[in-house]
């Protein structure tokens, strides 16, 4: 039976979400029944659909006391809500439902784990809380929280784990039919930890070892864990905090990483062998992936930064959206990302430009390329090989001195993602770059997929991406085309809808 807390949250997204319009929303990518979404939790298959939790507060568009909302998609592109999954009622999780991961038990059931946090006494003043790890099962629209919760608590905490910092519990059923279970945890050295856990049933669980350790390699605490087999290697995605930059791979603050190795499922032994970002743009964080039925591994994101939140004012009657759904592979010994394949259907009004020459100083608009949802690849090279331009940008988002734009410098190898003009009165971080090992020769193939309030550049064919978000005036619809120095294009532009 549903709580108070729980029919309260359902009853007012009922009610609020009819204010927001269609149009108000992303054309495709998922945001908020309403109020405030971060991490995506419980990505998975369930009853023959896609099912995708967030973190969630209904009641206001900034972060509080964090619910489960809910949605699910056939084609990861439109999404239906469906009531509220779990809201903070319960003693053990009365200051948040926190992330966590979805699976279906041998018995048909939806069984959700979700970090739960109640106040740490001693650390009240700091209002900081105790994380444990809990279940709830359900039918795929209603969940009764498990009555042995917690199932983890800070007793099943290997020696010097933080009770503080322990939480985004990533599940999965092994190959001889039990269940392991990744945790993050603050290590003893103050640095983050995957824990791994055994269990039978997904209610008993015991702890077994640990299966990566930052040890201050990679900022301090790691968040929201992934850990699978992709193209005859492992992956570990993890969302470190506090990083510091090196190079152009990992920038100051709250960033993703990807650590590629080898996996013993007997010993639980993870061999790293080489590690790079996931996103290198302004606005992804706490990634998660499914398998599908045709054996694509799918990832979401948040399209959010935590330190850049305060681009979306409170007032709004939303805040933080999902970015695209993305294809993973590996290649090189890298992680390759592309939108799902089920963004084609999708198009319209298709517009191929060949060998449009951008000359020095010029500004060039193609008729027919604009618009705020769009999916278009622009393949770039210099006119004169011998002549190398400096810069190369592409503006979107683009009315008067509104504008959003990406640049491709080959002399030094980077292209930027630029916002600062794009209607934000903010200090936030509205520029980052990325280093395109081999393109000092000026060739570089971008695509760029635009929805209402999104920007995100798949660099050739996906071995890099960047992501931003943007709210800027839904009039600006102008895209054109910049070069310092003499280059040429071709362009493919889809309209979406």
């Amino acid at each position: 039976m549903s709580s108070q807390a729980l029919r309260d949250a359902r009853r007012y997204e009922e009610i609020y979400e009819k204010e927001i319009l269609t149009e108000q929303r992303p054309l495709f990518h998922l945001a908020p029944r309403c109020g405030w979404m971060n991490d995506p939790n419980g990505f998975g298959f369930y009853n023959g659909s896609c099912h995708l939790f967030y973190q969630y507060y209904p009641y206001a568009s900034e972060w509080r006391s964090m619910h489960w909302g809910h949605a699910t998609s056939r084609d990861f592109l439109h999404w239906d809500y469906l009531p509220a999954a779990l809201a903070p009622d319960q003693s053990y999780d009365y200051m948040g439902c926190f992330s966590g991961s979805a699976i279906e038990s041998d018995d048909g059931k939806h069984v959700l784990m979700y970090t739960s946090v109640k106040m740490a006494p001693e650390m009240q003043d700091e209002g900081i809380g105790i994380q444990t790890q809990s279940i709830a099962i359900g039918d795929g629209i209603d969940y009764e929280k498990y009555s042995g919760n917690p199932v983890l608590t800070e007793e099943d905490l290997p020696e010097g784990g933080s009770r503080y910092d322990f939480r985004d519990p990533k599940v999965w059923k092994a190959a001889d039919g039990s269940y392991i279970c990744a945790v993050a945890n603050r290590a003893a050295d103050n640095t983050g930890a995957i824990l791994l856990y055994k269990s039978t049933d997904l209610f008993h669980w015991k702890y077994w070892k640990v299966l990566a350790a930052n040890h201050g390699r990679f900022g301090a605490m790691w968040e929201c864990p992934d850990f699978f087999e992709l193209d005859g290697k492992h992956v570990l995605l993890v969302s470190p905090q506090d990083m510091q930059p090196s190079g152009f791979e990992y920038h100051n603050g709250n960033g993703t990483l990807c650590l590629i190795g080898s996996y013993d499922e007997a010993t639980g032994t993870f061999s790293e062998e080489k590690d790079q970002a996931i996103d290198y743009g302004i606005d992804f964080y706490a990634p998660q992936t499914v398998l599908t039925e045709d054996g694509r591994r799918i990832m979401i994101g948040w399209m959010q930064n935590w330190d850049a939140c305060a681009i979306r004012n409170p007032s709004e009657q939303w805040a933080g959206q999902m970015s695209v759904p993305r294809e993973l592979s590996l290649k090189d010994g890298r992680l390759f990302q592309q939108p799902v394949r089920e963004l084609i259907d999708m198009y319209q009004d298709t517009v191929i430009y060949k060998d449009v020459v951008i000359g020095t100083g010029e500004s060039v608009a193609l008729e027919g390329v604009r618009g705020r949802c769009v999916d278009m690849t622009i393949h770039v090279r210099p006119a004169d090989p011998g002549h190398v331009f400096h810069r190369f940008s592409v503006r979107f988002a683009q009315k008067d001195r509104l504008r959003t734009a990406v640049s491709f410098r080959p002399h030094e190898k980077t292209v930027k993602v630029d916002r600062k003009y794009s209607g934000s009165c903010r200090a936030i971080v509205h520029q980052r770059r990325c280093l395109v090992e081999g393109s000092s020769d000026g060739v570089i193939t971008l695509r760029l997929v635009l929805d209402r309030f999104s920007a995100e550049v798949f660099i050739n064919d996906g071995r890099y991406v960047m992501s931003a978000a943007i709210f800027t005036d839904l009039a600006a619809e102008g895209i054109s085309f910049f070069a310092d120095g003499e280059a040429v294009i071709d362009v493919e532009s889809h309209r979406l809808s």
